[in-house]
C-alpha cells in the first residue's frame, strides 16, 4: 500500500520541544539558586569593595560597567594593595579568558544573528549567563534572545544590588565565611554544572577542568588554575569525545525516516 494512504498511520517524529513560555518558565526556576548565590557573592564583594576603600559610586560603577564577579574581587584585592593599573588590567583580562571559550560555545546557536545584536551579548555573558542560556537553548533546539537576556538579568540584578547591601552595610554584617556565604555560589555553580553534562565529552571536560583548576589554585594562583582548568578541560575532552552531536542528530534523523517508510510500505 502506497505511503500517503496510510493516514491511519501517525508520523513518526521526535517529541516536540517545550513551548517557549514553558521553556522560560523552566529557565527561572534553574536560576533560583543563582540569584540566591550571587546576591550573596556580591555582598562578599561589597565587603570587599569597601575594605578596599573604595565608595558606594566606585564601587557601583565596577559592578555596572566591569561586571565580572571574580575579576572584580581579584581589582579589589589589587587595588587594597596599591598595585599598578598596568598590572591589575592584565591579570583581570587573563582571569577573564575564560570568557572566549563561553563565546565559542555559544557559536553554534547564534549563527545568522546579527553582529550587534551578539557583541551586545558579551555584555551579559557571565559564568552564570552562560550555563543557564546554554541549557535553555538545549531545550528548546534553538536560540532564544529574550531567555538569553533573562538569564544575563539573573544575574546582572541581584550582583548589582547585593553591591550596595555589602558596600552600606557591611559594618553590620559579621564574618561572611561563618555565615558560610562563601559556599553559596560554588554549589550553584555545581548544581548547574551537572545538569550541563549530557556526553563523555562533557563529563571529561567538567572533570578534568576541576582537577587542573583546583590543583594549580592550591600551589600558584586562584586565577591561575581557573584560567589553566578552562583551557585545558575542553581540550582533553576534545580527544575523547565521541561522534559529534549534529551526527547523531542526523542519524537519529535517518533512522526514524527508514522505520517510517517501512511503516508506509507495509501492507
Amino acid at each position: 500500500m502506497r505511503r500517503d494512504l496510510r493516514e491511519d498511520v501517525p508520523p513518526l517524529t521526535r517529541a516536540e520541544a517545550p513551548a517557549l513560555s514553558e521553556a522560560r518558565r523552566r529557565l527561572l526556576v534553574d536560576a533560583l539558586g543563582i540569584v540566591v548565590g550571587v546576591f550573596a557573592f556580591g555582598v562578599v564583594y561589597g565587603l570587599a569593595a569597601r575594605a578596599a576603600g573604595l565608595s558606594v559610586l566606585e564601587a557601583m560603577a565596577m559592578s555596572v560597567f566591569v561586571f565580572a564577579g571574580a575579576s572584580q574581587f581579584v581589582a579589589a584585592g589589587l587595588i587594597a594593595q596599591a598595585t599598578p593599573w598596568p598590572a591589575i588590567v592584565l591579570l583581570t583580562a587573563l582571569l577573564n579568558a575564560r570568557h572566549l571559550l563561553y563565546a565559542a560555545g555559544l557559536v553554534p546557536w547564534l549563527r545568522g544573528k546579527p553582529t550587534v545584536e551578539r557583541a551586545a551579548m558579551a555584555y551579559g555573558l557571565t559564568d552564570e549567563a552562560f550555563a543557564l542560556s546554554v541549557h535553555h537553548f538545549g531545550r528548546l533546539g534553538r536560540a532564544d534572545m529574550p531567555g538569553y537576556w533573562l538569564a544575563a538579568l539573573c544575574v546582572w540584578v541581584p550582583w548589582n544590588v547585593a553591591t550596595v547591601v555589602g558596600v552600606v552595610g557591611g559594618q553590620v554584617i559579621p564574618d561572611p565565611n561563618r555565615l558560610g556565604l562563601d559556599v553559596v555560589f560554588p554549589a550553584a555553580m555545581a548544581g548547574l554544572a551537572v545538569l550541563l553534562i549530557r556526553s563523555r565529552g562533557d563529563l571529561v571536560a567538567a572533570v578534568v577542568g576541576a582537577a587542573v583548576a583546583v590543583g594549580l589554585a592550591l600551589v600558584t594562583e586562584p586565577s591561575i588554575g581557573i584560567l589553566a582548568g578552562g583551557l585545558v578541560g575542553p581540550l582533553v575532552a576534545v580527544l575523547v569525545r565521541g561522534p559529534a552531536a549534529g551526527d547523531a542528530g542526523r542519524g537519529e534523523e535517518a533512522e526514524l525516516e527508514r522505520i517510517d517508510a517501512s511503516v508506509g510500505s507495509a501492507p
